[in-house]
């Protein structure tokens, strides 16, 4: 697997975490934005692709640093490189996939929550590399997705 040069570090907020696929650092949520926001930092392989999914309770941010990813927000598809942004707001289906060499981001979603939904859906990365290809998420992922105010859509 290739992986943009840089990863997420670990921060004071705590470990590096194996999320869906990528290599996830908390670097701020709510208890340190006063629950104005969470930021995130995460490194997936090439050709990593999210599912459709729709947040009921935040609006999503995502910020290249490294690499490539075309993200698909409702009908409109957008192409992003280091440096550019795209915006998902709530209650709007969106996905995404990562380009060739992969991609290293900044999500930011508010309000701040977002990290509790990090926490239950992932494990605490053994290495600070991408988790094991076939590392899978917990079997109530479904569940948990549902609990945290977002859905997992067909399509």
């Amino acid at each position: 697997m290739s992986l943009p040069t840089s990863s997420p570090t670990p921060t004071a907020r705590g470990e590096l975490r194996w999320f869906f696929g990528g290599l996830l650092g908390i670097k701020a949520g709510a208890v340190d934005t006063n629950g104005g926001y969470t930021l995130l930092e995460i490194s997936y392989p090439a050709d990593a692709a999210a599912p459709l999914h729709v947040h009921h309770t935040e609006d999503e941010g995502f910020y290249v640093l490294e690499g490539s990813v075309t993200i698909h927000v409702g009908d409109e598809l957008v192409e992003l490189g280091p440096g550019q942004h795209a915006f998902g707001p709530r209650g709007i289906p969106h996905r995404f996939v990562t380009g060739p060499e992969g991609a290293r981001m900044l999500w930011i979603l508010t309000p701040g929550g977002f990290e509790d939904f990090v926490e239950e859906a992932s494990v605490p990365a053994a290495t600070p590399t991408l988790p094991p290809a076939d590392l899978l998420p917990p079997d109530d992922i479904e569940a948990i997705v549902r609990r945290h105010g977002n859905e997992l859509l067909a399509g």
